[in-house]
């Protein structure tokens, strides 16, 4: 996928480079190029690093060496990857006269490019020596670090169907998401027959995968909807809690630990085989209304949460990792945390201990046809077996007091296979 030349390519070797300072004035370029109706465009995020404190502790810190392996990993990366600060999220159509062959050709040819492209490589050349022909890698990444990119790939339910011979491969559990309490969704943002989320710590190296993929999916897929993230909205080990664009803390108690993904996120029992070590990924374009929002007070936007906004501590607690005490009263007998609030619906504690992997990036679009702010979250979950967000969301879409400040807007599902080994690509095993 690549020559020599190209894989000499100079890369950033510093652990911090001030591209980070320079993100904002670069994506404005970036924004006008994204393909799909989302479109949109990154906003800078200036700090390149950060201290504090997590429930790992340690320092939160970004090295643009960092890369990770496609291959032999047994799960797909970007899921329980430490986190970064950037993402694409891509949602594609199959062209009407795909079949089974294209679509196999097409997820190994993605999956030898994201191989290719997680260690900081081009996926062909950037400068051919005949001038009429046209470069076979875009090159805006040339010369970048691998920055921690990894690409996720996922199958919507569509393809599960006669078109593709796959309709007694679907898992019983896979299907389109039904209708949500709370949806309002805008048409042009909903499913898609593949996806593709591309993460990096530079903003850069993750549109040059996804735009890269695009490429050499060309006649067999074309884009749907994109979102493009920045300024993580979910934490790992060793890093500090980040915040959505309604400033609380977002992603204080999600799964972390080895055992938490084996019972909730791998998919471990699978009635088709094919998806054993895989994982169901839900991706929801959630507006925020963030005029409303910034005149309320801060009581009141504390309740709605059942945090505070600095420290990010429950209501009925004084640190931000102080287990929620849902029974606790004020001196009036009113409990300290609402039942309605975000804390209170979506809790583990209230919800029979259910837990999703929250994995979401705050997004902006610049602003809408009334000059009102255009952004909100780009929120991606992953869970065994979707009806646990479908329960999840279902309580907060019903009840949740912040309902009255956000509008979920984009919606879809997909199925992702388990990671490849070597001279293997995604989803081979369904085929067979």
């Amino acid at each position: 996928m690549t020559d020599d030349a190209d894989a000499a390519a100079q890369t950033d070797t510093t652990a911090v480079s001030r591209r980070r300072m320079l993100g904002g004035s670069m994506l404005a370029g970036l924004a006008g190029t994204a393909v799909g109706a989302a479109g949109g465009g990154f906003a800078g995020y200036a700090a390149a690093t950060a201290s504090g404190g997590s429930a790992g502790g340690g320092d939160d810190t970004v090295d643009l060496r960092r890369s990770y392996p496609f291959y032999g990993q047994g799960h797909q990366g970007g899921i329980a990857t430490l986190p970064q600060r950037y993402a694409v999220f891509m949602s594609f159509s199959l062209a009407a006269g795909a079949g089974r062959a294209d679509l196999q050709a097409l997820l190994a040819r993605w999956s030898a490019a994201g191989a290719v492209l997680q260690q900081g490589k081009p996926v062909g050349t950037v400068q051919p020596q005949v001038d009429v022909q046209p470069p076979t890698d875009t090159g805006e990444a040339y010369g970048l670090s691998p920055a921690s990119l990894t690409v996720t790939i996922g199958l919507g339910p569509s393809l599960f169907g006669d078109r593709f011979g796959l309709a007694a491969r679907r898992p019983a559990v896979f299907t389109e998401l039904p209708p949500l309490d709370g949806d309002n969704l805008d048409p042009r943002l909903h499913g898609g027959d593949l996806s593709v989320q591309a993460c990096a710590d530079d903003p850069q190296v993750c549109y040059h995968a996804v735009r890269n993929l695009a490429r050499l999916g060309r006649n067999i897929v074309f884009p749907f909807w994109a979102v493009l993230g920045f300024g993580r909205a979910s934490a790992g080990p060793g890093q500090l809690t980040p915040r959505n664009l309604l400033g609380f803390k977002d992603g204080t108690r999600n799964i972390a630990s080895d055992a938490e993904y084996a019972r909730f996120v791998w998919v471990d029992n699978s009635d088709q085989a094919w998806m054993n070590g895989g994982t169901y990924q839900v991706v929801r374009k959630i507006r925020m209304l963030l005029e409303t929002w910034d005149v309320d007070r801060i009581g009141n936007q504390q309740k709605i949460f059942g945090r505070t906004k600095t420290e990010g501590a429950p209501l009925s607690g004084k640190a931000e990792f102080d287990t929620p005490n849902f029974s606790a009263k004020d001196a009036d007998g009113n409990p300290l945390i609402d039942p309605l609030s975000h804390v209170g619906l979506a809790a583990r504690e209230n919800n029979d201990g259910i837990m999703i992997r929250r994995r979401s990036y705050n997004y902006t679009d610049g602003l809408d046809a009334n000059g009102q702010l255009n952004a909100g979250l780009l929120f991606i979950s992953y869970q065994k077996d979707p009806n646990d967000f479908i329960r999840l969301q279902n309580r907060l879409g019903a009840h949740d007091l912040l309902n009255e400040y956000i509008r979920h807007i984009g919606s879809a599902i997909f199925a992702i296979p388990p990671g490849p080994q070597e001279g293997h690509f995604i989803g081979q095993s369904l085929f067979s």
